[in-house]
């Protein structure tokens, strides 16, 4: 097709070319014929319905003439809305992001679809159409007059969460570009987007970061139910109850002190969450997070015990555990780190969970949800401590290959922290590695070198 060709010029060369009459043509697209023909001669714009019936006529597909289409109707000549959301929104549904991008910089020139356009991202994102929401979130954020705008604030929190990805990195850019918008977002929506930034921060393990934002999260929590008792309405724009924020603040602390290795105070946390959930006449979903919480406080008791040392819980916490199918991976990390720490023995427990052990290895890589990635990371650091248990138990052949497969892992997910730890292990054991591994190591460390050669003038090499 020639850039210059028409929509109205390639229908009408179809039509002669096919041999057909004006009239046989509009039976078989479903066009009525005096709208074909007003179309053809320029008298009438083309609908999206209309474009889209004609295009299965001539047997075409899907969105065939849409790159044509946007260029007559929305750059060529002045853009109306009514004509420029069904475009779009076909756009999405098809898929065709280039499409919207092309257009989207056009028409935003005078800003006079801004609020529009907001507000179709709004509806793009609810019905799972992500990658064409976040471009016309970035085309508002982009476009938006006031910086200091509510608007502004939630488009960015929109592109924040749309970010999220396989790409620690990127994720970290995500969370240090949004987070200066948070107080420009309405009061119940900075709950939302604390948590939703604490949780990124503790994917990233920056345990000072999470710490202070649950501190945030729990004084806005307060003060915003202050300022519900002295208002009548009760309308709820937070995704939970309030006190599952106050709740989850508390969580978020303990977590950071796990992280830190500041176990009394996680204990002390955990305390405080499972006092905070104890609620007069709870609601149906009061109740679904009251029992979430109250089986996160007891599970991570005996988490934080065994992470002091104490050996008497583990039976009880890997009872627990094998109940809930999401707890087993978080669970199996802090196992093996306890294990390294205080020098137990936890064959059992590998044994135990050797299945799920083998499903993780068969499904890492998969990344549906940030849910996803965050279990990859919680793998990668399996990894690593079972690399640690096996080598230092003198298992050097299933140490090593767990470690290889740890390096692949964290290049995977350019998570550096645990491969400069990984070769510091392999470093550490080296004599006892064979020349097959040797050689497999060294061809791994060089693919993850390779990733950084262009941002370095060194030529040393790890191996």
């Amino acid at each position: 097709m020639e850039p210059t060709t028409t929509i109205r010029s390639y229908i009408e060369d179809y039509i002669r070319k096919q041999g057909y009459t004006l009239q046989y043509f509009a039976d078989i697209s479903g066009v009525n014929a005096g709208t074909l023909s007003a179309i053809i001669k320029g008298t009438r714009p083309i609908a999206m319905a209309q474009l889209d019936l004609i295009t299965q006529g001539m047997k075409l597909e899907e969105g065939y003439f849409y790159e044509i289409y946007g260029a007559e109707c929305f750059v060529e000549s002045a853009p109306h809305w009514r004509r420029l959301e069904p475009f779009l929104q076909r756009c999405a549904e098809l898929d065709k992001l280039e499409c919207i991008h092309k257009v989207i910089q056009e028409v935003t020139d005078d800003r006079s679809y801004i609020s529009e356009l907001f507000e179709m991202a709004e509806g793009m994102l609810e019905r799972g159409q992500t990658k064409a929401a976040r471009m016309l979130y970035e085309c508002v954020a982009e476009c938006e007059k006031y910086q200091h705008s509510e608007r502004l604030a939630l488009c960015q929190y929109r592109i924040f969460t749309l970010s999220l990805g396989q790409d620690q990195h990127e994720n970290l850019r995500a969370a240090v570009h949004f987070e200066p918008y948070i107080n420009r977002l309405d009061e119940e929506r900075q709950l939302d987007a604390i948590k939703d930034l604490a949780n990124t921060y503790l994917a990233l393990r920056y345990w000072d970061k999470v710490f202070d934002l649950a501190e945030d999260l729990e004084q806005k929590t307060n003060f915003l139910n202050s300022y519900k008792k002295r208002k009548s309405e009760t309308q709820r724009i937070t995704v939970y109850p309030t006190f599952v924020y106050s709740a989850y603040s508390n969580l978020l602390r303990a977590a950071a002190c796990d992280g830190r290795a500041e176990y009394p105070e996680a204990l002390q946390y955990t305390e405080a969450y499972s006092k905070l959930i104890r609620i007069d006449n709870p609601s149906d979903e009061d109740i679904v997070f009251i029992n979430r919480f109250n089986g996160w406080a007891q599970v991570n008791n005996y988490l934080y015990r065994l992470m002091m040392g104490d050996i008497d819980v583990i039976y009880s916490y890997v009872q627990y555990i094998e109940k809930d199918e999401a707890e087993i991976l978080p669970a199996l990390v802090k196992i093996m780190e306890a294990a390294n720490n205080h020098n137990m023995d936890v064959d059992f427990v590998l044994d135990k969970f050797d299945p799920y052990i083998m499903m993780y290895f068969n499904t890492y890589g998969y990344v549906g949800s940030y849910n996803e990635l965050i279990t990859n990371g919680r793998y990668i650091e399996f990894l690593k401590e079972l690399t640690i248990y096996q080598l230092d138990k003198g298992r050097y052949e299933q140490g090593f290959q767990h470690l290889l497969h740890c390096i692949a892992s964290a290049k995977h997910m350019k998570s550096e922290s645990v491969i400069i730890q990984c070769v510091g292990l392999f470093e550490r054991f080296r004599d006892r590695a064979s020349t097959e591994l040797k050689n497999k190591y060294r061809n791994l460390i060089e693919e993850v070198y390779s990733n950084y050669e262009k941002k370095s003038s060194c030529n040393s090499s790890f191996v």
